[in-house]
Protein backbone atom coordinates (compact mmCIF):
# COMPACT_ATOMS: atom_id res chain seq x y z
CA UNK A 1 0.00 0.00 0.00
CA UNK A 2 1.33 3.93 -0.88
CA UNK A 3 1.91 5.79 1.81
CA UNK A 4 0.95 9.37 1.49
CA UNK A 5 3.63 11.78 2.44
CA UNK A 6 1.89 15.15 1.13
CA UNK A 7 -0.56 16.20 -1.38
CA UNK A 8 0.58 17.59 -4.36
CA UNK A 9 -1.72 20.32 -6.05
CA UNK A 10 -2.56 17.91 -8.97
CA UNK A 11 -3.45 15.37 -6.14
CA UNK A 12 -5.97 17.80 -4.20
CA UNK A 13 -7.66 18.65 -7.35
CA UNK A 14 -8.77 15.38 -8.26
CA UNK A 15 -10.02 15.06 -4.54
CA UNK A 16 -11.73 18.06 -4.51
CA UNK A 17 -13.21 17.64 -8.12
CA UNK A 18 -15.05 14.27 -6.86
CA UNK A 19 -16.42 15.77 -3.94
CA UNK A 20 -19.74 17.58 -2.88
CA UNK A 21 -17.76 19.24 -0.18
CA UNK A 22 -14.37 20.81 0.16
CA UNK A 23 -10.98 19.42 1.13
CA UNK A 24 -8.77 21.43 3.99
CA UNK A 25 -5.24 21.10 3.88
CA UNK A 26 -2.22 22.41 6.22
CA UNK A 27 -1.89 25.49 5.12
CA UNK A 28 -5.57 26.99 4.48
CA UNK A 29 -6.74 29.38 5.64
CA UNK A 30 -9.66 27.41 7.32
CA UNK A 31 -7.52 24.40 8.56
CA UNK A 32 -6.71 25.60 12.33
CA UNK A 33 -10.16 26.27 12.70
CA UNK A 34 -11.49 22.89 11.34
CA UNK A 35 -9.02 21.04 13.26
CA UNK A 36 -9.60 22.48 16.55
CA UNK A 37 -11.87 20.57 18.72
CA UNK A 38 -13.88 20.91 22.29
CA UNK A 39 -10.10 19.65 24.44
CA UNK A 40 -7.43 22.59 24.07
CA UNK A 41 -4.86 20.02 24.81
CA UNK A 42 -5.45 18.17 21.85
CA UNK A 43 -3.25 19.77 19.14
CA UNK A 44 -2.95 17.45 16.17
CA UNK A 45 -2.26 18.02 12.73
CA UNK A 46 -4.72 15.80 10.21
CA UNK A 47 -2.73 15.41 6.78
CA UNK A 48 -6.03 16.14 4.85
CA UNK A 49 -9.33 16.95 6.24
CA UNK A 50 -12.26 16.29 4.15
CA UNK A 51 -15.59 18.35 4.95
CA UNK A 52 -18.40 15.63 3.89
CA UNK A 53 -21.33 17.06 2.41
CA UNK A 54 -23.11 13.69 1.06
CA UNK A 55 -23.09 10.16 2.32
CA UNK A 56 -21.02 9.81 -0.90
CA UNK A 57 -18.40 12.33 0.30
CA UNK A 58 -17.94 9.99 2.85
CA UNK A 59 -17.12 7.23 0.95
CA UNK A 60 -14.60 8.87 -1.23
CA UNK A 61 -12.76 9.69 2.45
CA UNK A 62 -12.86 6.29 3.56
CA UNK A 63 -11.99 4.62 0.25
CA UNK A 64 -9.00 7.10 -0.42
CA UNK A 65 -8.13 6.95 3.33
CA UNK A 66 -7.53 3.21 2.62
CA UNK A 67 -5.85 3.72 -0.38
CA UNK A 68 -3.09 5.81 0.75
CA UNK A 69 -3.11 4.19 4.41
CA UNK A 70 -4.20 7.30 6.01
CA UNK A 71 -5.49 6.84 9.47
CA UNK A 72 -9.08 7.87 10.33
CA UNK A 73 -10.61 9.85 12.15
CA UNK A 74 -14.36 11.32 12.13
CA UNK A 75 -15.26 14.57 13.96
CA UNK A 76 -18.77 16.00 14.66
CA UNK A 77 -18.97 17.98 17.17
CA UNK A 78 -15.30 17.30 18.78
CA UNK A 79 -16.53 16.68 22.40
CA UNK A 80 -13.99 13.57 22.48
CA UNK A 81 -11.91 14.33 25.49
CA UNK A 82 -9.19 12.08 23.58
CA UNK A 83 -9.37 13.85 21.06
CA UNK A 84 -10.15 10.89 18.73
CA UNK A 85 -11.63 12.73 16.28
CA UNK A 86 -8.08 14.54 14.97
CA UNK A 87 -5.82 11.91 13.52
CA UNK A 88 -2.31 13.37 13.62
CA UNK A 89 -1.04 12.93 10.18
CA UNK A 90 -4.16 11.37 9.25
CA UNK A 91 -7.43 11.70 7.42
CA UNK A 92 -9.86 13.59 9.29
CA UNK A 93 -13.93 12.71 8.51
CA UNK A 94 -15.38 16.16 8.93
CA UNK A 95 -19.52 15.15 8.89
CA UNK A 96 -20.38 18.82 10.43
CA UNK A 97 -21.58 20.00 6.61
CA UNK A 98 -24.00 17.01 6.86
CA UNK A 99 -25.99 18.35 9.98
CA UNK A 100 -29.77 18.91 8.38
CA UNK A 101 -32.92 17.31 10.76
CA UNK A 102 -36.32 16.44 9.60
CA UNK A 103 -39.19 15.90 11.88
CA UNK A 104 -42.70 13.95 11.16
CA UNK A 105 -45.20 15.23 13.57
CA UNK A 106 -47.67 12.59 12.73
CA UNK A 107 -45.03 9.92 12.58
CA UNK A 108 -43.36 10.87 15.33
CA UNK A 109 -39.90 10.21 13.70
CA UNK A 110 -36.76 12.46 13.24
CA UNK A 111 -34.48 11.40 10.57
CA UNK A 112 -30.59 13.17 11.46
CA UNK A 113 -27.24 13.89 9.53
CA UNK A 114 -24.47 12.57 11.01
CA UNK A 115 -22.66 15.77 11.52
CA UNK A 116 -26.05 17.45 13.41
CA UNK A 117 -25.44 19.11 17.13
CA UNK A 118 -28.09 18.44 19.58
CA UNK A 119 -28.85 22.00 19.57
CA UNK A 120 -30.22 21.69 16.03
CA UNK A 121 -32.25 17.94 17.08
CA UNK A 122 -33.92 19.67 19.87
CA UNK A 123 -35.16 22.78 18.05
CA UNK A 124 -36.46 20.82 15.16
CA UNK A 125 -38.49 18.87 17.37
CA UNK A 126 -39.49 21.12 20.02
CA UNK A 127 -41.56 22.86 17.03
CA UNK A 128 -44.16 20.53 17.72
CA UNK A 129 -43.77 19.67 21.53
CA UNK A 130 -41.75 16.49 20.69
CA UNK A 131 -38.26 15.26 21.71
CA UNK A 132 -36.04 12.15 22.00
CA UNK A 133 -32.85 11.80 24.56
CA UNK A 134 -30.13 14.25 23.78
CA UNK A 135 -27.14 15.32 26.37
CA UNK A 136 -26.91 18.24 28.40
CA UNK A 137 -24.89 20.41 26.14
CA UNK A 138 -26.34 21.71 23.01
CA UNK A 139 -23.02 21.70 21.30
CA UNK A 140 -22.43 18.44 21.17
CA UNK A 141 -22.63 16.13 18.05
CA UNK A 142 -25.44 13.81 18.12
CA UNK A 143 -23.30 11.01 16.58
CA UNK A 144 -20.82 10.24 19.21
CA UNK A 145 -23.68 10.70 22.01
CA UNK A 146 -25.83 8.41 20.33
CA UNK A 147 -23.20 5.86 19.64
CA UNK A 148 -21.84 5.48 23.19
CA UNK A 149 -25.31 5.32 24.61
CA UNK A 150 -26.55 8.87 24.85
CA UNK A 151 -27.63 9.99 28.61
CA UNK A 152 -29.73 13.35 29.22
CA UNK A 153 -32.48 14.57 30.77
CA UNK A 154 -35.42 12.78 29.07
CA UNK A 155 -33.14 9.08 29.40
CA UNK A 156 -35.67 8.04 32.68
CA UNK A 157 -38.66 8.41 31.17
CA UNK A 158 -37.59 7.96 27.18
CA UNK A 159 -34.58 6.03 27.32
CA UNK A 160 -31.34 6.63 26.44
CA UNK A 161 -30.69 8.22 23.56
CA UNK A 162 -29.52 4.97 21.51
CA UNK A 163 -32.69 3.25 22.78
CA UNK A 164 -35.06 5.56 20.37
CA UNK A 165 -32.79 4.87 16.90
CA UNK A 166 -34.74 3.36 14.75
CA UNK A 167 -32.75 2.37 11.84
CA UNK A 168 -28.94 4.30 10.92
CA UNK A 169 -26.85 4.06 7.30
CA UNK A 170 -23.73 3.53 7.81
CA UNK A 171 -20.42 3.33 5.50
CA UNK A 172 -18.22 0.96 6.41
CA UNK A 173 -14.24 -0.16 6.76
CA UNK A 174 -15.05 -1.26 2.89
CA UNK A 175 -16.81 2.21 2.16
CA UNK A 176 -19.88 0.48 1.32
CA UNK A 177 -23.28 2.29 2.78
CA UNK A 178 -25.76 -0.11 4.52
CA UNK A 179 -28.96 0.47 6.71
CA UNK A 180 -28.58 -1.29 10.29
CA UNK A 181 -31.98 -2.20 11.92
CA UNK A 182 -33.46 -4.87 13.92
CA UNK A 183 -34.22 -6.24 10.06
CA UNK A 184 -31.70 -5.18 8.65
CA UNK A 185 -27.69 -6.60 10.01
CA UNK A 186 -29.40 -6.49 13.49
CA UNK A 187 -25.91 -7.52 14.75
CA UNK A 188 -24.97 -4.09 13.47
CA UNK A 189 -27.85 -2.39 14.84
CA UNK A 190 -27.16 -3.91 18.37
CA UNK A 191 -23.92 -2.77 18.62
CA UNK A 192 -23.96 0.90 17.87
CA UNK A 193 -26.67 1.36 20.14
CA UNK A 194 -23.96 1.98 23.06
CA UNK A 195 -20.66 0.37 20.89
CA UNK A 196 -19.41 3.91 19.90
CA UNK A 197 -17.79 4.50 16.61
CA UNK A 198 -15.74 0.97 16.22
CA UNK A 199 -17.90 -0.25 13.06
CA UNK A 200 -18.16 2.28 11.07
CA UNK A 201 -18.94 6.23 9.62
CA UNK A 202 -22.82 6.69 10.83
CA UNK A 203 -24.21 9.22 8.43
CA UNK A 204 -27.86 9.35 9.57
CA UNK A 205 -29.80 8.36 12.08
CA UNK A 206 -33.39 7.53 12.44
CA UNK A 207 -35.06 8.32 16.27
CA UNK A 208 -38.15 7.76 17.90
CA UNK A 209 -40.07 10.43 18.94
CA UNK A 210 -42.00 11.34 22.50
CA UNK A 211 -44.53 13.76 23.25
CA UNK A 212 -42.86 15.96 25.97
CA UNK A 213 -44.10 19.23 25.79
CA UNK A 214 -41.82 22.33 25.90
CA UNK A 215 -41.73 22.78 29.57
CA UNK A 216 -38.93 22.12 32.29
CA UNK A 217 -38.00 23.17 35.76
CA UNK A 218 -34.49 23.54 37.13
CA UNK A 219 -33.53 23.09 40.95
CA UNK A 220 -30.66 23.22 42.59
CA UNK A 221 -30.01 24.57 46.46
CA UNK A 222 -27.43 24.81 48.01
CA UNK A 223 -25.77 23.90 51.14
CA UNK A 224 -22.51 24.66 53.40
CA UNK A 225 -19.91 22.13 52.40
CA UNK A 226 -19.93 20.88 55.97
CA UNK A 227 -23.11 20.03 55.78
CA UNK A 228 -22.71 18.02 53.01
CA UNK A 229 -22.57 14.44 53.85
CA UNK A 230 -25.63 14.65 55.82
CA UNK A 231 -27.56 16.31 53.13
CA UNK A 232 -26.55 13.84 50.49
CA UNK A 233 -27.22 11.32 52.25
CA UNK A 234 -30.88 12.46 52.67
CA UNK A 235 -30.89 13.82 48.63
CA UNK A 236 -30.14 9.98 47.92
CA UNK A 237 -33.35 8.45 50.00
CA UNK A 238 -35.14 11.11 47.98
CA UNK A 239 -34.06 10.15 44.95
CA UNK A 240 -35.29 6.27 45.38
CA UNK A 241 -38.77 7.34 45.39
CA UNK A 242 -38.58 10.31 42.78
CA UNK A 243 -41.09 10.08 39.91
CA UNK A 244 -39.29 9.99 36.70
CA UNK A 245 -39.97 12.88 35.16
CA UNK A 246 -37.56 14.20 37.69
CA UNK A 247 -33.23 13.54 37.23
CA UNK A 248 -32.00 14.00 40.53
CA UNK A 249 -28.37 16.34 40.53
CA UNK A 250 -25.73 17.13 42.93
CA UNK A 251 -22.84 19.59 42.61
CA UNK A 252 -19.96 19.99 44.80
CA UNK A 253 -17.39 23.08 44.01
CA UNK A 254 -16.48 26.48 45.98
CA UNK A 255 -17.34 25.38 49.52
CA UNK A 256 -21.03 24.52 48.83
CA UNK A 257 -23.01 21.31 47.43
CA UNK A 258 -25.69 21.85 45.02
CA UNK A 259 -29.05 19.16 45.72
CA UNK A 260 -31.40 19.30 43.84
CA UNK A 261 -33.04 18.02 40.26
CA UNK A 262 -34.02 18.66 36.84
CA UNK A 263 -37.78 17.87 35.52
CA UNK A 264 -39.10 18.01 32.23
CA UNK A 265 -42.62 18.32 31.86
CA UNK A 266 -45.64 20.23 34.22
CA UNK A 267 -43.31 22.65 36.44
CA UNK A 268 -46.29 22.85 38.74
CA UNK A 269 -46.04 19.40 39.51
CA UNK A 270 -42.49 19.50 39.43
CA UNK A 271 -42.12 22.14 42.18
CA UNK A 272 -43.76 19.67 44.54
CA UNK A 273 -40.66 18.09 45.47
CA UNK A 274 -38.34 21.53 46.51
CA UNK A 275 -39.96 21.88 49.94
CA UNK A 276 -38.04 18.42 50.38
CA UNK A 277 -34.66 19.21 49.52
CA UNK A 278 -35.08 22.30 51.03
CA UNK A 279 -35.49 20.30 54.31
CA UNK A 280 -32.12 18.60 53.91
CA UNK A 281 -30.40 21.09 55.90
CA UNK A 282 -29.81 24.41 55.99
CA UNK A 283 -29.44 26.38 52.15
CA UNK A 284 -27.28 28.64 52.05
CA UNK A 285 -28.70 30.02 48.89
CA UNK A 286 -31.63 28.11 45.97
CA UNK A 287 -32.21 28.60 42.31
CA UNK A 288 -35.56 27.24 41.55
CA UNK A 289 -35.73 28.42 37.43
CA UNK A 290 -38.86 27.53 35.11
CA UNK A 291 -37.69 27.40 31.15
CA UNK A 292 -38.17 25.97 28.06
CA UNK A 293 -37.19 22.81 27.37
CA UNK A 294 -34.75 24.26 24.30
CA UNK A 295 -33.43 26.75 27.03
CA UNK A 296 -32.20 23.74 29.85
CA UNK A 297 -30.63 21.80 26.60
CA UNK A 298 -28.39 24.82 26.16
CA UNK A 299 -27.64 26.36 29.63
CA UNK A 300 -24.72 24.26 29.75
CA UNK A 301 -22.74 25.45 26.74
CA UNK A 302 -19.59 26.41 27.43
CA UNK A 303 -18.57 29.83 25.48
CA UNK A 304 -14.84 29.58 25.68
CA UNK A 305 -15.15 26.49 23.46
CA UNK A 306 -11.82 25.37 22.08
CA UNK A 307 -9.85 27.63 23.96
CA UNK A 308 -10.07 25.54 27.29
CA UNK A 309 -7.48 22.45 28.62
CA UNK A 310 -9.97 19.73 30.03
CA UNK A 311 -9.54 16.09 31.75
CA UNK A 312 -12.45 14.40 33.82
CA UNK A 313 -13.28 11.00 35.17
CA UNK A 314 -16.06 8.93 35.32
CA UNK A 315 -17.54 6.13 37.68
CA UNK A 316 -20.83 4.19 37.65
CA UNK A 317 -22.43 3.43 41.19
CA UNK A 318 -25.36 0.82 41.61
CA UNK A 319 -25.83 2.18 45.19
CA UNK A 320 -24.11 5.29 46.95
CA UNK A 321 -23.81 3.90 50.17
CA UNK A 322 -22.59 6.30 53.07
CA UNK A 323 -19.02 5.56 52.63
CA UNK A 324 -18.84 6.40 48.95
CA UNK A 325 -20.54 9.69 50.04
CA UNK A 326 -17.98 10.41 52.60
CA UNK A 327 -14.78 9.83 50.17
CA UNK A 328 -16.99 11.70 47.58
CA UNK A 329 -16.84 14.57 49.55
CA UNK A 330 -13.12 14.70 50.07
CA UNK A 331 -12.84 16.82 46.98
CA UNK A 332 -13.63 20.11 49.26
CA UNK A 333 -10.32 19.31 50.82
CA UNK A 334 -8.11 18.82 47.89
CA UNK A 335 -7.20 22.60 47.14
CA UNK A 336 -7.37 25.21 44.11
CA UNK A 337 -6.91 22.49 41.96
CA UNK A 338 -9.58 20.11 42.62
CA UNK A 339 -11.83 19.16 39.89
CA UNK A 340 -15.27 19.59 40.12
CA UNK A 341 -17.56 16.89 41.00
CA UNK A 342 -21.17 15.87 40.03
CA UNK A 343 -23.44 13.06 40.44
CA UNK A 344 -26.36 12.09 38.09
CA UNK A 345 -29.49 9.58 38.40
CA UNK A 346 -29.78 7.11 36.27
CA UNK A 347 -33.11 4.27 36.81
CA UNK A 348 -36.72 4.73 34.98
CA UNK A 349 -36.98 3.60 31.54
CA UNK A 350 -33.05 3.59 31.27
CA UNK A 351 -33.19 0.49 33.52
CA UNK A 352 -36.49 -1.16 31.90
CA UNK A 353 -34.51 -2.14 28.80
CA UNK A 354 -33.01 -5.57 29.48
CA UNK A 355 -29.22 -5.43 29.73
CA UNK A 356 -28.48 -7.79 26.60
CA UNK A 357 -30.34 -5.46 24.18
CA UNK A 358 -28.11 -3.17 23.44
CA UNK A 359 -23.96 -2.99 23.37
CA UNK A 360 -24.47 -0.15 26.36
CA UNK A 361 -24.18 -1.43 30.10
CA UNK A 362 -24.62 -1.55 32.91
CA UNK A 363 -28.44 -0.33 33.31
CA UNK A 364 -28.56 -1.30 36.66
CA UNK A 365 -26.84 1.84 37.67
CA UNK A 366 -28.00 3.93 39.85
CA UNK A 367 -26.04 7.38 39.80
CA UNK A 368 -23.36 8.37 37.62
CA UNK A 369 -20.16 10.61 38.57
CA UNK A 370 -18.35 12.50 36.79
CA UNK A 371 -14.78 14.60 37.96
CA UNK A 372 -13.88 17.27 35.74
CA UNK A 373 -11.49 20.06 35.79
CA UNK A 374 -11.34 22.82 32.88
CA UNK A 375 -7.63 25.07 32.26
CA UNK A 376 -6.29 27.47 30.52
CA UNK A 377 -2.62 27.52 31.84
CA UNK A 378 -0.41 24.10 30.03
CA UNK A 379 2.24 24.39 32.96
CA UNK A 380 -0.87 23.34 35.22
CA UNK A 381 -1.50 20.36 32.92
CA UNK A 382 0.03 18.06 35.51
CA UNK A 383 -1.40 18.74 38.66
CA UNK A 384 -5.00 19.20 37.37
CA UNK A 385 -4.37 16.24 35.73
CA UNK A 386 -2.84 14.18 38.72
CA UNK A 387 -5.60 15.73 41.19
CA UNK A 388 -8.53 14.35 39.13
CA UNK A 389 -6.82 10.94 38.53
CA UNK A 390 -5.72 10.50 42.00
CA UNK A 391 -9.69 11.69 43.69
CA UNK A 392 -11.38 9.40 41.37
CA UNK A 393 -9.30 6.49 42.24
CA UNK A 394 -10.36 6.65 45.83
CA UNK A 395 -13.74 5.74 44.61
CA UNK A 396 -12.66 3.11 41.97
CA UNK A 397 -13.50 0.40 44.50
CA UNK A 398 -17.06 1.09 45.63
CA UNK A 399 -17.71 1.75 41.47
CA UNK A 400 -19.35 -0.97 39.28
CA UNK A 401 -18.02 0.34 35.49
CA UNK A 402 -18.08 3.57 33.51
CA UNK A 403 -20.11 5.20 30.98
CA UNK A 404 -17.78 4.55 28.05
CA UNK A 405 -18.98 8.33 26.68
CA UNK A 406 -16.12 9.94 29.48
CA UNK A 407 -13.50 7.72 28.62
CA UNK A 408 -10.37 9.51 28.22
CA UNK A 409 -6.70 8.27 27.92
CA UNK A 410 -7.58 5.17 30.06
CA UNK A 411 -7.19 2.64 26.85
CA UNK A 412 -8.06 -1.14 26.87
CA UNK A 413 -8.51 -1.00 30.81
CA UNK A 414 -11.18 1.73 30.29
CA UNK A 415 -12.87 -0.29 27.75
CA UNK A 416 -12.93 -3.40 29.73
CA UNK A 417 -14.77 -1.49 32.54
CA UNK A 418 -17.31 -0.17 29.95
CA UNK A 419 -18.17 -3.49 28.90
CA UNK A 420 -19.25 -6.73 30.50
CA UNK A 421 -16.77 -9.58 29.33
CA UNK A 422 -19.68 -11.30 27.54
CA UNK A 423 -20.63 -7.92 25.59
CA UNK A 424 -17.16 -7.36 24.71
CA UNK A 425 -17.19 -10.83 23.42
CA UNK A 426 -19.88 -10.19 21.03
CA UNK A 427 -18.60 -6.53 20.49
CA UNK A 428 -15.37 -8.38 19.22
CA UNK A 429 -17.46 -10.47 16.99
CA UNK A 430 -19.21 -7.79 14.99
CA UNK A 431 -15.87 -5.57 14.16
CA UNK A 432 -14.44 -8.96 13.09
CA UNK A 433 -17.55 -8.91 10.34
CA UNK A 434 -17.40 -5.08 9.18
CA UNK A 435 -13.99 -4.30 10.35
CA UNK A 436 -11.82 -6.74 10.78
CA UNK A 437 -8.32 -4.92 9.32
CA UNK A 438 -8.99 -1.91 12.59
CA UNK A 439 -9.70 0.64 10.01
CA UNK A 440 -12.10 2.73 12.63
CA UNK A 441 -9.87 2.75 15.76
CA UNK A 442 -9.64 6.53 17.21
CA UNK A 443 -12.24 5.57 19.48
CA UNK A 444 -12.58 3.41 22.61
CA UNK A 445 -11.17 0.38 20.82
CA UNK A 446 -12.78 -2.52 19.98
CA UNK A 447 -10.03 -4.85 18.64
CA UNK A 448 -10.78 -7.44 16.10
CA UNK A 449 -9.89 -10.96 16.98
CA UNK A 450 -6.85 -11.28 14.05
CA UNK A 451 -3.50 -9.80 16.35
CA UNK A 452 -2.64 -8.60 12.72
CA UNK A 453 -5.26 -6.04 12.81
CA UNK A 454 -4.12 -4.64 15.99
CA UNK A 455 -2.58 -1.05 15.58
Amino acid sequence: MVVWCGMDEATRTKLAGSLDGSVVLPGDPAYDETRAIWNAIVDRRPEVIVRCASVRDVVTAVRTARERDLEIGVRCGGHSAAGHAVPDGGLMVDLTPLRAVRVDPGERRAVVQGGALLGALDRATQEFGLAVTAGNVSHTGVGGLTLGGGMGWLARQAGLACDNVVSFEVVTAEGDVLRASQDEHPDLYWALRGGGGNFGVVTEFEFRLHDTGTDALSVEIDFPVDQAAAAMRGWRDLNASAPREATFTMGIGGGVVTLGYVWVGDPERGEALVPDVRALGRPSAERVDRLSYVELQSRDDVVDGHARRRYSKGHYFRELTDQVIDQMVTVADLGPYAPGVGLQAYGGAIADVPEGDTAFSHRDTVFELGASTGWTDPAEDDVRIGTARSYAATLEPFASGVYVNVLGDEGAAGVRRAYSPEKLTRLTAVKDTYDPQNVFHLNQNIQPSSAAAVR
